[in-house]
């Protein structure tokens, strides 16, 4: 243990070393201005403001006291400022040192520390601190500073992939300034009292305009462009650049840097503008004077634009496509956005504007503009560039229809004797090229708009999920269910549905099943059948199998009749797949198992079998064939329990919704994310689990009940909850009024709504909703670490309400 004395806790965020590249000759102070002076209000009233400038030595300049401290009990501890900002800041300064030379071989050794320094400086200082602490629910000192390392790297690849200019102030009478938040962005639509500039927030470095200034030194400083604004400035600043997803494997020239600019006395002092404009509190510089830019260069904001754009006779040194041959043969490709796949036209879409509110809204929904987009903001809309998840949902099912002939079937079971593997290997194509494994999905969801909505997490099988889909769209609005069909891009040759399709006879039946039975409410928009998210980014991938690992670790769950429940699908699953063997096979194991069996008993049996399986819409009616190798061909027999707990919350608190589920095991680790955390809506909550409702067996139930408008008033009562428990969550101040009203218009609501249903459903089931509303919501700062890291730029900080459906048969 270090002696309490050696302590560090006087902690600098901007290094010392750094500070001291912005000397004048044959001096060791800079002048330091604080934009914000202490104040003290004198006995008699008077206001005295302390002096806003001095000299100051390094160690006294951008200095905070216990900045990067943690504290155990009343210990101390300084490893985060010696060990890892050490670290950091030697080999920081080793890259500020090579990239102010001409050595290229020395920029290609210290390329990534450059960017990995600059990426934690832009999180290190006080503002930068603020902003990562706004996005988690009052972190302590301690998560702080835990969270802060696990975002490190957020922005390098978006950097990196842009263009990269070096500008320098040599010939200048100004030379560059430093401020307390060095890393500093710029965006011309966005001056400093835009929205997107409230404190703490900077533009987002993805959005194509925006530019990130680094000084280096008084004399160098390092200006990034995203690449589709450097070649066209006219482009929409405020739209985000294409394929902006972090934490991606891309290729870039390490070489590859502008260096031809010598910037002039009024260039430089549009660039200290910016920083200073930018700052926090404290600037500096070699000299005062340069310190008050502003009353030097006095043009609009966004003129300021034209020194910072890079030449465009030296951008030939970025973009155009990649290719790399690795000695196995296998070829790399990249083009100037980082994407691995060729861009798919026919997933693209016309974005001219609907010329009236009753016709299409431009995101896909099938809903008229006015009842969708029109009043929101575009950064609350999906993405009006690609075909929406509902349309490719109906380019699937329109898809199916043509592989099966599902329109010249006369029932079911003729579909299933058709079904070969050139099918099954067709429609499991057209599924993966429809979603492209560099698909930006977080642009496609809904955003957190107010409309009632939730997220299905639970057992996605033919057999259970009809009556829970339905009656979330019922009760709680659109429902967000995840996609059945497997991915082919994501998983191994020998089990991929493409190249391996005799292995997912099984499954392929399944899926169908689940998606054709659903599909008039996903075409009516009120299911939205999205693909895992996980796929479309490894990174999340690797985060959340690290976060469940560390989870099931700590709390194993268990639940008697949940694993019953699973164990007897399993069980028919695998039933149906020994009836799938060949009559030869089958013949086999029945006189193993009875070797004096008959030969007219035998097929006896064997007929029953088949007529059996016929009367099972989730049988195979194909024997299993044999491989090119002669051996029988294995059928995947798949459990799917989608999405898990982390990636529940991230896409509630990502689209605005709440959550339901009929898993005792999903329900178990929700109560645990809120075991700690005060109940709110206790009579409503008593309401709810004092009651039942009617769940419909058939979507036909369910479509005809939802023309009808027989549960509107459900969702619209849901969304009303939602919104309170944002502002109470949000304000702290719960409102006992507001609740004993909200508990009070349920039950008036209820008994009529029900009463009614029952006379319109065929064979409804009886359920019972047990509600969370906890205070502060349902929330983990994993979770808030992974929006973070999925370049999200509007999601919620908790998740207001969840919901388990029981079913009381």
């Amino acid at each position: 243990m270090i002696p309490s004395a050696a302590k560090t806790r006087n902690n600098h965020y901007v290094p010392q070393w750094h500070q001291e590249g912005f000397f004048e000759e044959r001096r060791n102070v800079l002048a330091y201005l604080d934009l914000t002076p202490d104040e003290t209000v004198l006995a008699d009233g008077r206001t005295i403001t302390f002096n806003a400038f001095e000299h100051r030595p390094t160690s006294l300049a951008f200095m905070q006291r216990d900045l990067y401290s943690t504290f155990f009990g009343t210990s101390v501890n300084d490893e985060i400022e010696r060990k890892m900002f050490g670290d950091i800041d030697r080999k920081g300064s080793q890259a500020i040192r090579a990239f102010q030379g001409n050595e290229i071989s020395e920029w290609h050794r210290h390329f990534q520390t450059l960017f990995e320094y600059i990426d934690i400086q832009k999180v290190r200082t006080p503002k930068g601190l603020d902003w990562l602490r706004r996005h988690y629910p009052k972190p302590s000192q301690n998560e702080l500073m835990l969270e802060m390392q696990g975002i490190r790297a957020l922005h390098c690849t978006i950097w990196t992939e842009g263009v990269r200019e070096i500008v320098s102030a040599e010939d200048s009478d100004v030379k560059f300034i430093l401020s307390d938040h060095p890393v500093t962005v710029y965006n011309y639509a966005c001056p400093p009292n835009a929205l997107l500039c409230t404190y703490p927030d900077d533009p987002s470095i993805a959005l194509k305009a925006s530019q990130t200034i680094f000084p280096l030194s008084r004399n160098y400083c390092l200006i990034l462009t995203n690449l589709e604004y450097a070649q066209n400035a006219s482009t929409d600043p405020l739209e985000k650049r294409t394929f902006a997803k972090n934490f991606r494997n891309s290729m870039v020239r390490t070489d590859a840097f502008i260096r031809a600019r010598k910037l002039r006395s009024f260039e430089v002092l549009r660039v200290n503008r910016v920083i200073k404009a930018r700052a926090k509190r404290y600037v500096a510089a070699g000299r005062k004077e340069w310190l008050f830019p502003e009353s030097q260069s006095a043009e609009p904001w966004e003129a300021i634009a034209q020194t910072l754009l890079p030449p465009k006779d030296e951008l030939w040194h970025f973009g155009g496509e990649m290719f790399a041959k690795f000695s196995d043969g296998r070829v790399y490709y990249q083009d100037q956005f980082g994407r691995t796949e060729k861009q798919r036209d026919f997933l693209f879409k016309d974005l001219s504007a609907p010329q009236s509110s009753k016709h299409p809204c431009g995101c896909g929904s099938g809903k008229p503009f006015g009842a969708c987009c029109e009043k929101k903001p575009p950064f609350l809309r999906p993405s009006w560039k690609e075909l929406s998840i509902r349309e490719r949902n109906i380019r699937l099912y329109i898809g199916i229809t043509k592989i099966l002939d599902l329109e010249n079937a006369k029932d079911w079971t003729q579909v299933r004797r058709g079904i070969t593997d050139d099918k099954i290997r067709d429609v499991y194509f057209l599924y993966q090229a429809l979603w492209p494994l560099e698909t930006d999905l977080v642009g496609l969801l809904p955003k957190p708009d107010g409309k009632p909505r939730s997220i299905f997490t639970g057992l996605i099988h033919p057999t259970t999920i009809a009556p829970m889909a339905v009656t979330g769209a019922l009760y709680f609005g659109t429902v967000l269910m995840q996609h059945p069909f497997q991915h082919a891009g994501t998983v191994k040759p020998k089990f991929s549905p493409v190249d391996n399709p005799s292995a997912y006879r099984q499954e392929f039946l399944k899926d169908i099943l689940i998606f054709v039975t659903l599909f008039p409410l996903i075409d009516l928009g009120y299911i939205n059948l999205f693909p895992d998210p996980c796929i479309f980014d490894a990174h999340l991938r690797r985060q959340m199998m690290d976060m469940a690992e560390m989870r099931n670790a700590q709390n194993p769950l268990y639940d008697r009749n949940e694993q019953e429940r699973l164990e007897k699908l399993a069980e028919e699953d695998t039933k149906r797949m020994i009836l799938s063997f060949p009559d030869q096979v089958l013949r086999r194991q029945l006189l193993r198992f009875k070797p004096d069996m008959k030969e007219p008993l035998l097929e006896s049996v064997i007929d029953h079998i088949q007529r059996s399986k016929e009367s099972d819409p989730l049988a195979i009616l194909q024997a299993a064939d044999a491989t090119s190798q002669g051996q029988t061909a294995g059928l995947l027999n798949l459990m799917k329990m989608t999405p898990n707990f982390e990636i529940t919350i991230y896409l509630a608190q990502l689209t605005g919704s709440s959550i339901f589920t009929d898993s005792a095991y999903r329900w178990r680790e929700i109560r645990g994310a809120i075991a700690s955390k005060e109940a709110r809506l206790a009579k409503l909550s008593s309401n709810f689990k004092s009651t039942t409702f009617q769940m419909p067996t058939t979507v036909v139930d369910a479509v005809n009940l939802i023309d009808e408008g027989a549960t509107a008033t459900y969702p619209a009562l849901m969304a009303d909850i939602f919104k309170y428990l944002l502002r109470a969550n949000n304000s702290g101040m719960p409102k006992p009024n507001v609740e004993d009203r909200l508990a009070a218009r349920f039950s008036r609501l209820h008994s009529t709504a029900q009463t009614s249903l029952g006379k319109k459903m065929k064979w409804p089931i009886a359920s019972q909703i047990t509600s969370a509303f906890p205070s502060g919501g349902i929330q983990h700062n994993n979770v808030n670490r992974l929006l973070l890291m999925s370049s999200s730029e509007h999601h919620l900080s908790s998740v207001p309400m969840a919901f388990l459906i029981s079913r009381q048969d």
